[in-house]
């Protein structure tokens, strides 16, 4: 499963990747990455019939040192999700604000 970073994520978007926001309520900093798909880390297993296992899924949440999206991954593995239809975005928003990356307004 790879892991990627802000360039390698906008490439894979470009090439059909789906980037989930793992982020659980109140937890937005205000902003989320543009055509983002909101499914909260602590949800992610009881919702994988929303992803699409021919078509990578990034999963991302605040930062490197944050443990939620790892461990969603891991559920998701240990569900059975296969590991092909998966990507870590290892940044997280941190890294997608601190260079101004593109990001929009996401409600929480």
């Amino acid at each position: 499963m790879p892991t990627v970073g802000e360039f390698e994520l906008t490439e894979m978007v470009e090439q059909g990747a789906l980037v989930i926001d793992g982020h659980t309520r109140g937890s937005f900093w205000g902003r989320t990455i543009p055509r983002s798909v909101h499914i909260p880390h602590d949800q992610i297993i009881d919702r994988r019939d929303e992803l699409d296992p021919g078509r990578v899924s990034v999963v991302l949440c605040n930062d490197p040192q944050c443990p939620q999206s790892p461990n969603a991954i891991r559920g998701l593995l240990g569900a059975g999700y296969p590991a092909q239809g998966l990507a870590y975005h290892r940044g997280g928003m941190h890294d997608r604000l601190t260079p101004a990356m593109p990001t929009e307004a996401r409600e929480d």
